[in-house]
């Protein structure tokens, strides 16, 4: 499920598309939040759905190979054990309890074969693979080992299906990282005796709430606070402050006054965090400092307000 942190880079987005387009039609770039959000469970969705899509072929073919409609140089002709992994079968029987459908404007494996057909023959090729199919009788740990190897290895570094995905929603390029460490900890998670039920895209209503209420509060209070940046940085000339920064702190500051339990150094860590990947190889050290520097007048103004032990 989405995390705390990808929702803060999803706002930033968004919030950064209202500041450069400026446009003040908030309801607009609300609902292009939540598909951006949304899109992203899609993408999770879609991706073990590859998995699955592969766990058909090989039943398909495992079926030929029985009725010798298979060359005799494949590894499906002598050993069953992909069309019979547990691991991948929870994930089938998992994914069609979710009874998640597959709509025909949205990008789908039956439209897309070629693709599961190019990942196919990667798998096929690797060592991993055939000394999986090579033995006698495979347990669930070497059912579940040699699935996290594909997808770890071979469907999460694949270029071809990363130009795909980009192709298909712009928003899924910082998705893919996410999704692929998401799916990850689902299939460590796996046990034999445990269902598999994908996950919801929210933990819980209060993470919805948190990604509008944060994209409101920053883009209504953005002027205002954006006063308190400029006192504080009179040696800098307000344009050379890139906007990614700016509103990056901007965001820091809206934290600090408009949710209540989430600590001031929590919120300084996650904006420094995110500048690493999204502004320029200083900025993480300015918003830093710019921050906490606001934070101890906030504080010394008793203007901020916290509630539970240690928040700010």
């Amino acid at each position: 499920m989405i995390n705390r942190r990808h929702i803060r880079i999803k706002v930033m987005q968004s919030a950064y598309a209202v500041l450069l387009s400026q446009n003040d039609k908030l309801d607009t770039q609300e609902r292009y939040l939540n598909e951006s959000i949304e899109r992203l469970h899609e993408l999770y969705l879609l991706d073990l759905q590859l998995l699955i899509e592969l766990l058909e072929k090989a039943m398909l073919l495992e079926k030929a190979s029985k009725e010798k409609y298979l060359p005799s140089n494949s590894s499906l002709e002598i050993s069953p054990n992909f069309a019979n992994n547990r691991v991948l079968r929870q994930l089938r029987k998992g994914i069609l309890l979710k009874d998640y459908p597959v709509e025909k404007n949205k990008p789908n494996w039956q439209n897309h074969k070629e693709l599961v057909d190019i990942i196919w023959k990667k798998i096929q090729k690797n060592k991993e693979f055939i000394e999986y199919m090579d033995l006698a009788q495979p347990d669930y740990y070497a059912d579940k080992k040699v699935v996290l190897f594909i997808y770890k290895k071979i469907i999460a570094p694949n270029e071809k299906l990363a130009a795909f995905y980009e192709d298909e929603v712009i928003s899924w390029v910082d998705d893919i990282p996410f999704v692929n460490t998401w799916i990850v900890q689902n299939l460590n998670k796996l046990k034999a005796t445990t269902p598999f039920t994908p996950d919801d895209l929210y933990k819980d209503l209060e993470d919805k709430v948190f990604a509008l209420e944060l994209f409101r509060k920053s883009i209504l209070n953005f002027s205002k606070y954006e006063k308190d940046i400029d006192e504080i940085t009179p040696n800098w000339d307000t344009d050379r402050i890139i906007k990614i920064d700016k509103l990056l702190i901007v965001m820091g500051i809206t934290e600090f006054f408009h949710f209540a339990s989430i600590p001031t150094k929590v919120s300084i860590n996650e904006y420094i965090e995110i500048a690493k990947d999204y502004a320029t190889p200083k900025s993480s050290f300015f918003i830093n400092g710019v921050l906490d520097k606001l934070l101890v007048g906030y504080n010394n103004n008793k203007s901020i307000h916290k509630s539970g032990r240690g928040l700010l």
